[in-house]
């Protein structure tokens, strides 16, 4: 039961009682360094590297990028920090800026524009690295300075696909995932790559498994956004990946079976007065129960 509650989908019940060990650390500040890198290659460069060196990691990739370029983006790594309070300025996350509406249909980013936002984002960085202090909300939560950030999207929102792909078979699967979302036209402007570490989760549906993992926000343009992600789900199930139960609002069973083998097993642990939507599409089920 313990392991099937965690990453459980809130299947098997109540939690009325957690007991969680942490950890100090030496302020609300990182010590962050940014890089900028060329290609994918360089990227599991610059992740084998900073595993040893730092304990914070992610990347932001440029999407659009081809050919040798495919894979390029912002690497940004760091530690925990000590660092005296800095005049007037809190460390609890602020918003600076607020979306007041959706933008019409007319105006949501489309693939040229996201190609221009990405070029213009990747070149502000002038110098390859660069290192300094930041509280630690911009470095975790960067989209928290922008208020209603999803109205970016405009009124048809948004969908994001999260994966997870093995290590032997990240690169490749990464590629040809890049590559199917440029060719689409349907880029995204907040695609996030990183690696998940070793250390195996004893969740039986625990997401996070050693590997690489990228998440890619899409403008919400009906089919044609659908037979992307529909796309997307093939190339990761084909390396033996693992797409995000959290993040979905689309995936089929097969899909499903084959992210999480152990779900046949889970199942037997679910509490029969616990249901939900995405349960009851995943393992084709039609009870009627109300999530």
């Amino acid at each position: 039961m313990y392991r099937a509650t965690i990453g459980g989908l809130g299947l098997t019940g109540l939690v009325l009682w957690a007991e969680i060990q942490l950890r100090p650390i030496s302020g609300p500040f990182i010590d962050m360094e940014s890089i900028r890198y060329e290609s994918l290659d360089e990227f599991f460069d610059l992740s084998a590297e900073s595993d040893r060196v730092c304990e914070l990691t992610m990347a932001w990739v440029d999407c659009m990028a081809t050919g040798e370029q495919l894979g390029r983006g912002i690497f940004m790594r760091g530690n925990h920090a000590w660092q005296p309070r800095i005049p007037g300025r809190s460390a609890a996350p602020t918003s600076r800026l607020r979306i007041p509406i959706s933008l019409p249909s007319g105006l949501v980013p489309t693939g040229s524009r996201i190609k221009l936002f990405n070029e213009l984002y990747y070149r502000r960085q002038l110098g390859k690295r660069v290192r300094r202090i930041v509280p630690y909300d911009p470095f975790f939560y960067p989209l928290d300075s922008i208020g209603d950030w999803n109205r970016l999207y405009g009124e048809a929102g948004f969908l994001q696909h999260q994966c997870v792909v093995p290590h032997d078979a990240s690169k490749q699967a990464l590629r040809l995932m890049l590559q199917a979302t440029s060719q689409s036209g349907q880029g995204s402007f907040l695609g996030v790559l990183k690696t998940f570490g070793d250390v195996p989760s004893p969740g039986m549906m625990s997401f996070p498994r050693p590997g690489a993992t990228l998440a890619l926000d899409f403008p919400f343009r009906g089919e044609s956004t659908l037979r992307l992600l529909d796309r997307l789900d093939d190339i990761v199930v084909d390396h033996g990946g693992a797409i995000y139960p959290a993040k979905d609002a689309r995936m089929t069973p097969a899909c499903f079976e084959a992210s999480f083998p152990q779900w046949r097993q889970f199942a037997e642990l679910v509490d029969e007065r616990f249901s939900s939507s995405f349960w009851r599409r995943v393992t084709r089920q039609d009870t009627g129960v109300t999530s």
